[in-house]
């Protein structure tokens, strides 16, 4: 196409520039992240662009969204249905693509993603995509604008320790929608152990809870073989187990709280036994056994937490278990990415943690035998390859509730970096490793849970849990967070000026997070048998929703992070081999790619955003 000037006729074809400057960019364009290497192409463009210009769908003085224009005079009863809130030419980042699309949300769910429309004046036009669909704006539907913006699902964060109302903040200001957890508050054994025991403080955490425009999910206490025990906490309100080696976590705890999920549906979470006082990685294993007489095994699934280790498991290669197909790894943020600060920090959080006496040489011992830097490394190459499936936080107890999603982009870039594209990418964008890594915070926790039927992704019926991003802070400062159709968060200026923009412009709660808001666009997530127990009758606000569930899921569920290399430990020296080679000092290759033991010493997403 010919250079043009301003002087064009206005019906002259627009450079693709001009076209980005006034309805955002388009198909087969790229946006970079942050200051990352990583770059977006484009796929497709539902909403607009080549094939479908002319009826962009744009707000504003002179602009499209006006009566008789792109807005209908269809009422919201009307069969046809307009929606609430029409999120306007977003470029949809997702575990199933990557897409520019108008959003309509209804009831607080995502409607329809495609293309916004008035049928009085507009003509539909068929999708080449199943899942995209055109819907109706009316007089009675608000506006979003999107343009230029990216558009995610709200982070799903399952390693929280609840120990004061503050983490909220941080986390929906970070962009995460739904919390599975446990606590009761500062209390030892919740700032070790991420468990809600028993059903008084499950009762007392979900009425304190009630107040916080966030999915909750919490995890009881799971370490016991007592079946009766188990089955109350579930029976009263648990969304899973949580086994830690803190309470205990031998074989017999593990297999009764399998034995237990099997029965309800829920989900076992592991902090395995560091101390490998009452066996080894291999007994773990082997107490996921469903019938061990059986000659043919089958392995019952759980999620392991912090697959690492340096959080907590078997030491020295808890890391192992990422190659099991019944294993549902994850890691804490605190080890993500490997940097030359990684290992210098792990002392004294373990020693805070999990009550440790720095005066005592066997307390040093076992916080010691829990930092490997080899075992770091190596977990940066499992999340490039797909092996570790999830990201969380271990808020306020080894980890940062707020930096679960940067942590995970600043893994990605790292890995970009280091070893260049991924196989199923090309050399200019990076749209598999996006789709993989944003994958390890929505849709699989989700699925490990049972709540992928309402979170997890964006996709049409699912509660509106949205993150908008402007590009140039993405993953680190969302634009605005919208939690069941509602803005909740956003990045707002001084309340007393003349318009919306002035300094100080900060993310700051908003309607969404007030009032009566948070019982109407949440949930509260719990088993099947708590919706006969007790629980309804308490008066919370906030509805509860059954989980489906988890027990027929397995590794081969992880969306784009399946992967089952064999992965081996040395106890000697820690090298990690994955598929026969070692991270180790002396560089090597594993699937064509150098790999070491070597630690980042400079990351996006850091000093450039933040002034602490």
């Amino acid at each position: 196409m010919p250079d043009r000037t301003e002087k064009d006729r206005p019906w002259d074809p627009l450079l693709r520039s001009r076209y980005a400057d006034l309805y955002g960019p388009t198909a087969g364009d790229r946006v970079r992240l942050a200051d990352t290497r990583l770059v977006l192409r484009i796929e497709a463009d539902w909403c607009g662009g080549p094939g479908r210009s002319g009826d962009e769908m744009v707000f504003g003085g002179g602009k499209v969204i006006r009566e008789s224009m792109g807005q209908s005079h269809i009422p919201r009863d009307d069969p046809r249905e307009p929606v609430d809130t029409v999120i306007t030419g977003a470029l949809i980042l997702d575990h199933w693509g990557v897409v520019k699309a108008d959003v309509g949300l209804r009831d607080g769910r995502i409607r329809a993603i495609g293309k916004a429309y008035n049928p009085e004046t507009m003509t539909p036009r068929p999708h080449d995509d199943p899942r995209a669909s055109d819907f109706v704006v009316g007089p009675e539907t608000e506006v979003i604008s999107g343009k230029g913006r990216i558009l995610t699902a709200g982070g799903v964060d399952t390693h929280v320790h609840f120990l004061c109302p503050n983490q909220i903040h941080e986390a929906v200001a970070s962009g995460v929608t739904t919390l599975i957890g446990g606590g009761t508050g500062p209390a030892e054994g919740s700032t070790a152990t991420t468990v809600t025991p028993g059903k008084w403080h499950i009762q007392r955490t979900f009425e304190a809870l009630d107040a916080f425009p966030v999915n909750i999910g919490l995890l009881a206490k799971g370490s016991t073989v007592s079946k009766k025990a188990l089955h109350d906490q579930v029976a009263a309100g648990a969304l899973g187990l949580k086994i830690h080696e803190d309470w205990g976590a031998t074989p017999a705890v593990i297999d009764a709280a399998l034995t237990v999920c099997e029965e309800t549906g829920v989900q076992v979470a592991l902090h395995a036994d560091s101390l490998n006082e009452a066996g080894f990685v291999q007994s773990t294993f082997a107490a996921t056994k469903k019938d061990r007489k059986a000659k043919k095994a089958k392995y019952r699934s759980l999620h392991v937490f912090h697959i690492e280790g340096a959080g907590g498991g078997h030491a020295p290669d808890m890391i192992g278990l990422a190659s099991k197909p019944n294993v549902l790894p994850a890691s804490t943020n605190p080890t993500r990415p490997f940097t030359v600060n990684t290992v210098k920090e792990h002392v004294d959080m373990m020693i805070v943690c999990h009550h440790l006496n720095p005066e005592v040489e066997a307390d040093m011992a076992f916080a010691d035998s829990r930092i490997r830097p080899s075992t770091m490394a190596a977990e940066d190459l499992l999340h490039d390859m797909g092996a570790i499936s999830m990201m969380s936080s271990d808020a306020q107890a080894m980890g940062r509730i707020g930096e679960m999603i940067m942590r995970t982009w600043q893994t990605a870039h790292v890995m970009k970096s280091r070893y260049g594209h991924l196989r199923e990418d090309d050399a200019h964008a990076d749209n598999f490793r996006a789709r993989r890594y944003v994958a390890k915070y929505t849709i699989n926790p989700a699925i490990t849970h049972g709540i992928d039927h309402e979170v997890g992704s964006v996709e049409a019926g699912k509660l509106a849990d949205l993150v908008l991003w402007e590009p140039k802070f993405f993953g680190v400062k969302p634009h605005m967070v919208i939690k069941g159709g509602q803005i909740s968060y956003a990045q707002i200026g001084d309340a007393n000026a003349s318009i919306p923009t002035p300094q100080p412009y900060l993310p700051r709660p908003v309607w969404g997070f007030q009032g009566r808001a948070p019982a109407a666009n949440s949930f509260n997530f719990v088993a099947e048998a708590a919706l006969d127990g007790e629980l309804p009758a308490i008066g919370l606000l906030k509805p509860l929703r059954a989980i489906r569930s988890t027990r027929e899921v397995t590794k081969a569920d992880m969306v784009h992070n399946n992967g089952v290399p064999k992965i081996e430990v040395d106890p000697d020296t820690f090298d990690v081999t994955i598929g026969g080679a070692t991270t180790s000092d002396v560089r090597t290759t594993v699937d064509g790619q150098e790999v070491g033991r070597n630690y980042a010493t400079e990351l996006p997403l850091a000093q450039r955003y933040f002034l602490f």
